[in-house]
């Protein structure tokens, strides 16, 4: 089956089985069907799926994945002993662990493409990512706290797991509960990989999209933590803007 043969497959089920969405046609481009699949995938609620979805799914998304290509942590050079800074698409790097930048409900952004790292994981680990959230925080009973963090498989992506933690949102000046909680979000996720046997976790860099804390003081947070509680743990501080990528050069030499 071809990527085209498997992606217009994927949108006809999802079309299928959400009723306000079965009028929608199929566009005949390919970026409109790119599109229009993410979308579809990203406000597709947490449910079970049939194992035939999900088998076109997985080889769907796997060459997607391949075609951006993947980033082995094992090739990159360390900036200092077990650190390293990356710039590049956190969904195409190999290492045990990615941490997701996530919202308080733990189950992805549902905003159709929106544009945070919560929808992208989401989106290229496929729609069991949701459901094992969702099965978590059913479990859990209450809303995820800022500062902690929760493992899950990776599923779809080159890497192993996902931790995933709530950074603190920003309305208006940075406080020292702000300073503390964004602490605790890296030294979580530290915590949870070393009690999992991961060697390696690659940060995202928490709360500085939708939550607005300001780049360079959260960077700085970042490095400090990592520094005084990585241990073993090999840590990749990944960047996707080039101010990201400044900041963070300067901070570790």
């Amino acid at each position: 089956m071809t990527q085209d043969e498997r992606r217009t497959l994927l949108i006809q089920k999802l079309l299928s089985e959400q009723t306000r969405y079965r009028d929608l046609q199929m566009p005949s481009d390919e970026v409109g069907q790119r599109h229009l699949l993410r979308s579809l995938m990203n406000v597709r609620p947490a449910g079970p799926v049939d194992e035939g979805f999900l088998r076109v799914q997985d080889a769907y998304l796997r060459e997607e994945t391949a075609r951006k290509g993947v980033t082995n942590v094992a090739d990159l050079t360390p900036v200092e002993p077990g650190v390293y800074l990356w710039q590049g698409d956190i969904t195409a790097l190999k290492c045990d662990a990615i941490v997701n930048a996530a919202n308080s409900g733990m189950t992805g952004c549902y905003v159709p493409c929106h544009g945070c790292i919560d929808n992208a994981i989401h989106t290229y680990a496929g729609v069991q990512l949701r459901l094992v959230c969702a099965e978590l925080m059913e479990k859990q009973g209450h809303e995820e706290p800022t500062g902690q963090a929760k493992l899950t498989p990776a599923f779809n992506l080159p890497c192993d797991h996902v931790l995933h933690t709530v950074g603190p949102i920003i309305r208006r000046a940075v406080t020292q509960r702000d300073r503390a909680l964004l602490a605790s979000c890296y030294r979580s996720c530290l915590e949870l990989a070393r009690r999992n046997g991961i060697r390696s976790v690659a940060f995202c860099c928490i709360s500085t999209g939708e939550f607005h804390f300001p780049h360079g003081e959260a960077a700085k947070i970042a490095v400090d933590t990592v520094r005084q509680y990585k241990g073993d743990t090999e840590v990749i501080f990944n960047v996707f803007q080039d101010a990201d990528l400044r900041i963070y050069r300067e901070l570790l030499g």
